[in-house]
């Protein structure tokens, strides 16, 4: 026998009963839980748990509850933040200027942000100190959608839609939305929805002025199945437990 499945006997031996975990975690009462695992329903570290004695321990187990993971680890932080305009996207800054760091002195840990937002663009970010799961929302390949609100100048062709998901060249390569919508028309702006993958600085900026129409004020409104709700501009959330489990899932984690 390896030491090492030596040590994870001794671990699940010293664990906590799965069930109580799934409790504890908000997923189901102890006998709701008992039920899912003898229905085969929960999965630890890639394996399908039928047995009702298994224990675990919390702050390594990776716990799936019909393919959704769940967090059971208490050290893991998932946050929403809704960017003021005008807020720098980074932890501190050396001049002194406001920065998202001001909104999260209190918290404990190191903490990333989730890609980044330019000063003058409000919305959506993701705060995490889950380095894995950060890395990949930010990574192409695995495609996480996010929409964004744009106020432009007008009026806008019929065939804008179409142009962009066609694709169009950038100084620094081509880049294409997933989908387009205009929701609104007053004179001469309008209010258009961008939904894409890319990650690139300052890319909806960009694509807008490039089709010749500038961006007045850019929002982001979603990230994945994350939504912004009604949070005003600096709140700060915690991500519920589906918002957690589907951003998990969106990377493959």
């Amino acid at each position: 026998m390896t030491s090492e499945h030596s040590r994870s006997q001794t671990a699940q031996a010293e664990g906590v009963r799965l069930q109580k975990v799934l409790s504890q975690a908000g997923v189901a009462s102890r006998r709701a839980a008992e039920e899912m695992i003898l229905e085969g329903r929960i999965e630890v570290d890639g394996e399908v748990v039928t047995e009702l004695g298994r224990r675990v321990d919390p702050a390594t187990a990776v716990i799936h509850v019909d393919g959704n993971r769940v967090m059971v680890n208490d050290d893991l932080i998932h946050l929403m933040l809704n960017k003021p305009r005008g807020i720098l996207c980074t932890m501190s800054d050396e001049m002194g200027r406001p920065c998202i760091g001001d909104y999260l002195r209190e918290r404990q840990g190191k903490l990333f942000h989730v890609g980044r937002l330019d000063q003058d663009t409000e919305g959506l970010l993701l705060i995490t100190n889950d380095g894995e799961l950060a890395n990949r929302l930010m990574h192409p390949r695995y495609g996480v959608r996010k929409t964004y609100l744009a106020e432009v100048l007008g009026p806008i062709p019929k065939d804008l839609g179409r142009r962009l998901r066609r694709g169009v060249e950038l100084d620094d390569g081509p880049v294409k939305v997933d989908q387009f919508k205009l929701v609104d028309v007053n004179q001469n702006r309008a209010l258009v929805e961008v939904v894409l993958h890319e990650g690139r600085k300052r890319i909806v900026r960009r694509l807008l002025k490039h089709v010749g129409h500038p961006v007045q004020r850019l929002v982001r409104t979603q990230i994945g199945e994350v939504r912004l709700t009604n949070e005003r501009p600096g709140a700060i959330r915690p991500l519920n437990r589906q918002e957690v489990g589907a951003l998990y899932r969106s990377v493959g984690l």
